[in-house]
This record gives structure tokens, sequence and C-alpha cells, in this order.
């Protein structure tokens, strides 16, 4: 049975450089991307803080180039990861901000806000992102809401998915479904496709984002979507092809200028920033020029690159690209030819070269560009959550089947991986294998599941594990049996069971619960109302600064005026030019005074100009 929602539900695409939020509106019978405070349709995946206050979004990165080692992103890259990977490891080197190791091996971000050193999980920082979306379409929708579809990349694994969950429940979001990238924008493309899809076409989903790269394979027939194949690396995408421009140009200074600027973080940001910029320049044009004023010790930078030279720093990207290409087209069992359609999603899948090969690789068939590649995630996570709350009849009859993006199985002698669930399996899906048992009298059986394609079931993710016990008595040989059941919502049942002596066991691998425990989301979503507290405090600060600021103008205005001065007793003179003092060291000078501070100071202000008829 269906759950059921209550309210609106929105669609967040939730990336690694910029975010994107949108609502299914039944009334037009379309979806809405929904503008932030800015007036942009995206907004950066980035988090600063400074002395005085948390900045999400545009502001955020604004205030990368002055602090950034407080200013954080490419969070999602460290989420569900453990700090020794090698690719966090090899990430190190190119984030301003400082990450260290917990005692559970989980990276941390360590910054300074309001003078204090805090750590925060890429989790929290996550779930601040989330929590602007959720207020921008708040804003928008003048309403509260709390249901949400959020989407990861397909390649993403159970930590991954589990913390994204972990980020929305932190953000007070009610994630009704973490949904794959590729499958979002399918949703999107063949929305208004399905009626020539009668008998079936098969969409080829290229997205490749910031951070991630995924390729779906998915076949629409009449109201059904359903993923043949997924493939992906959660670890490339435009951010790697700017560390590859930046490396180029930080061995430039060295051979040009004779100066190492890899361990200073504000230049290497302020580079980065150019890069990218760049990277994008590149995109319609053939060659850019790269600028930056006192660089380093007072050294400006200014240099050059063709686009040919950009394509040849990261032709190695390209070409893996296309090799996961090849290889979801093998898993689904397709030859190039059946692909109907190729959909670009994903702001880097604008990089010419790359839309180059691809168009190579399906024999020169013309690519699609009628969807915008930043907004299509965002776009079917709406569709998503519009079908989920049954709030649209328009939708009603959509059904989409998406499939496991990693094998699942269990540990068998040797440390073998036994797979039940192969990858690209549709879900719903149960499966069912015999075992047997491995020692004379053996009445005890360890399962432990795993995700993942090593063959060695240690190199995979454990996902879980617990014991049959109570089996009967045998010489070794004794069959046993394992059930794995995966519903829509990925949530993982193993069942084991001994059929002679009845004994029975099993273990709920639930998507919804986290790697964080209970109560440590409980203590994050209650540091998360702090924060909100506290951005809401510097705000209301804020505008009784301003307004005090603006009364100080209005009498400094009022003495200087000489008819109006003229007019002034001496007394009163000698109180407002005392009044303009005090207000003058209150807005400019080092102290903090409390809200309550200025807002009595500003009453009194008022009074003394209404008593002098000067507002």
């Amino acid at each position: 049975m269906a759950k059921s929602y209550e309210g609106e539900a929105i669609g967040i695409d939730l990336g690694t450089t910029y975010s994107c939020v949108a609502v299914w509106q039944e009334q037009h019978f379309r979806v809405e991307i929904i503008h932030n405070d800015q007036g942009n349709r995206t907004t950066p995946s980035c988090v600063a803080f400074t002395n005085t206050q948390r900045l999400i979004g545009d502001a955020a990165k604004n205030h990368a180039a002055i602090s950034p080692t407080n200013s954080v992103f490419d969070a999602k890259r460290l989420i569900g990861r453990r700090f020794s990977d090698p690719v966090i490891q090899n990430d190190l080197m190119f984030w301003p901000f400082k990450v260290i190791a917990d005692t559970h091996d989980k990276p941390v971000i360590v910054v300074t806000y309001k003078g204090v050193e805090k750590h925060f999980s890429a989790v929290e920082i996550s779930s601040m992102v989330l929590k602007k979306m959720h207020e921008i379409a708040e804003t928008y929708l003048g309403s509260p809401i709390k249901n949400a579809v959020v989407t990861v990349p397909a390649y993403f694994n159970d930590s991954q998915r589990r913390a994204t969950r972990d980020a929305g429940a932190i953000a007070g979001l009610n994630i009704m479904r973490i949904i794959n990238e590729p499958t979002a924008a399918a949703l999107a493309y063949g929305l208004g496709k399905r009626s020539n899809c009668v008998r079936g076409c098969n969409i080829f989903i290229f997205d490749l984002g910031g951070g991630t790269f995924d390729v779906s394979i998915l076949t629409i027939k009449n109201n059904v979507f359903e993923v043949k194949a997924t493939s992906g690396d959660t670890h490339l995408g435009g951010v790697d092809f700017d560390n590859r421009m930046v490396n180029h140009f930080v061995e430039e200074l060295k051979l040009k200028k004779k100066v190492d600027i890899s361990g200073n973080p504000k230049a290497l940001r302020r580079l980065r920033t150019a890069c990218e910029r760049a990277k994008r320049t590149l995109s319609f044009a053939f060659d850019t020029t790269i600028e930056v004023d006192a660089l380093f010790q007072g050294i400006d930078f200014c240099s050059s690159i063709t686009r040919a030279k950009f394509e040849q720093l990261n032709m190695n990207y390209f070409i893996k690209c296309m090799e996961t290409v090849e290889k979801c087209l093998i898993d689904a069992k397709m030859d190039k030819s059946s692909i109907h359609d190729v959909v670009l999603v994903g702001g880097s899948s604008r990089i010419p070269k790359v839309q180059q090969l691809l168009q190579d690789f399906f024999n020169g068939k013309t690519l699609c560009n009628n969807i915008n590649p930043d907004e299509a995630v965002a776009y079917g996570a709406a569709l998503q959550a519009a079908m989920l709350s049954g709030k649209s009849n328009f939708l009603q009859n959509l059904v989409l089947l998406d499939v496991t993006p990693l094998s699942l199985g269990i540990s068998i002698k040797g440390d073998l991986m036994s797979i039940l669930i192969p990858r690209n399996t549709t879900i719903p899906s149960k499966r069912k294998e015999y075992y047997y048992t491995t020692c004379d009298y053996q009445t005890r059986w360890l399962i432990e599941v795993y995700e993942g394609e090593r063959i060695r079931a240690s190199d995979n993710n454990l996902l879980g594990f617990f014991t049959l016990s109570g089996l009967t008595p045998a010489l070794r040989g004794h069959k046993m049996v394992a059930y794995f059941d995966i519903d829509a919502d990925g949530i993982l049942n193993v069942f084991a069971m001994d059929e002679t002596s009845g004994c029975k066991n099993e273990i709920t691998i639930n998507y919804n619960e986290g790697l964080l425990s209970t109560q440590e989301i409980k203590r994050m979503i209650l540091e998360a109302e702090v924060y909100k507290d506290e951005d809401n405090q510097y705000l209301k600060k804020a505008r009784a600064m301003n307004a005090l600021d603006d009364y100080v103008y209005k009498m400094k205005s009022a003495i200087n005026d000489v008819e109006t001065s003229s007019k002034l007793k001496m007394q009163d003179k000698m109180k407002i030019t005392s009044a303009i003092e005090k207000a003058r060291n209150l807005v400019d000078g080092n102290s903090k005074p409390e809200i309550a501070v200025i807002e009595d100071y500003l009453k009194e202000v008022e009074v003394l100009i209404n008593a002098n008829h000067y507002n």
C-alpha cells in the first residue's frame, strides 16, 4: 500500500558544485524551477563561516576568495567515504579548508566560526545546503514544506545514500525517496515523449556534473520508465578538469616566476576561480586569457590557454567517460544502434570535446540538447515527488522501475563474494540461494551482507551481518537457504533458514536508517536549529544597525543644514550632537552591542528626532 504524504513535495538536486530545487504545479501541469534570493535558478553548494555569521549559497561562494580556509565546497565528494580513501587523500591538496579524520576514520572539516574552531562532517555541511534549498522553496510557495525527493549519483553506494538521507533529516526534511540523478533526468526528458514511445524508446542519459559522472539506459514504453543499466564514477567531473588546469598553471608559475603557490590557500582559491571561468569560456571560444592581479607576493599572473590544451590536459578523463558509456551498453545487453536518443545532463556535458567523442561513439547521432542540463535532475526529482505524494492526477499513471547500482551478496568460504542480486537488477526484486555447511556438526552460520563488484568479499562494502543459530548438527554439506528481498525504496531484507530444524533469522538493511546513530542525528538537528537561530539573530542585528545608521545620517543632515541649525537651541544642538556621536560609536565601533542595546538606543534616537521634528 502506497504511503500518504501531507502537503507539498519538492524535488532537490543536491549537486557537488551547484544545487537546484523544483516543484510540480498541478494547476499548470508543469514543473517550476524555483529561483533563489539572488534570482538564480541554481545555488552554489557552498557554506562559509565568518566571525559573525554563517553564509550558504551565492554569499558563501563570494566569500571564498576572502577566507578560503573557512569556505567549504565539494562536501558531496566526502559524504559516505572514509578519510583514508585514496580519492579523498588526492583531493586534500586541492582543498583550501582543512580536513582531518575522526576516531572512526570519517572525514571531518575544520573551520573557525565566531573565533572558535568547529568540526563538521560532510553530512552536516550537506544538510546546511539542503536546508537552504528547503528555505528557498518555502519562501517561493509561501507555506511550510516537509516532504522531498533528493537525487544522488547512480553509482553512490549504500553508505553514501544513507548519509544523504541523514543530511535530509538534519535539514528537517522527510526524504520520501532517494533517486538516481540520470533516472530523474530521464523522467524530465521522457515526460513529453511518452506518446511517441508506444512501442518503446531506448534513452541513453549522459550525466557529467561538477563532481560526479553517471550514465544510464532507460526504456520508455507508454507510461513505464524502466532503467535497464547504470554505470558511472562518483569522483569524476568538472572539479577534476579545474584541478588539472590549476596544476598546469602552478607549474607555469614555478617556471616563469620562480614561485610556488601550492601551499597558499588564498592564491590557489583565486587561481581556481579563474580556471573555472576559463573552462566555461572554452565551451564556446577556442582560447581565453587567465588574469589574476597580485596572485602571490604581489605578482600579477597573466596567461592564456587554448581549447586544444584544455582537452590535452583532460583527455584521459574524457576517454574514461567513453569507457563507462561502453560498459553501460554491455551491462544492458544493447548495441549502440538500438539507442534512440542520447540526452546530455550536467554542466560539464557542455564541453565540446566530450560532445564530439560521444557523438562519434554513437556513429554521428545528433545529441539531445533540448532540456536544460543544469535543471533536468531537479525537474525529474519534482516529478517523482509529485508521483509519490499522489497529489497529481496528471502523473498518477507513471511507473518508474529503477535498478540496483551495485551487486548484493554474502561472504562465503575463502572470503569470496556470492552474489544474489547482480548490479542493474530491476527493483523491487526477490532472490534466494542455497548454501552448505563447511564443517562437521556446524550449529551456527554467520551471514555477512556486502555490496560491490570485487571478487573478495572483504574488498566490498559491508552492509550488515547476523548469525543463524540452531542448525541441525550434521556432516558438512548440510543445506541452508538465504533470501534477499529489496523493495522500491531500496530497503533490503535478508532472511536465512535451516529448512531441517526450522530455525531462522533475518536482518533489514534500511536505506532510511543512516550511518549515524539516532542520537547523533538528533544532536545534529538541534545544532542545525542553533545555527539557524544564530543566522536569524545576526540578520535582525544587522537590520537594527542599518536602521540606527539611517537615523544617524538624518540627524547629521539636520545639524549640517544651515536653516535648521539656526532654529535649534544650543541645548538641543548639543543633545543631538551627543546622540550622533554615541550612535556613530555603536555603528562604527569595534564593540558588538546586543540587539536589545541597539533597539533601546534606536528608540531614544527616534524620540529625539520626533521631538525636534526631523523625521
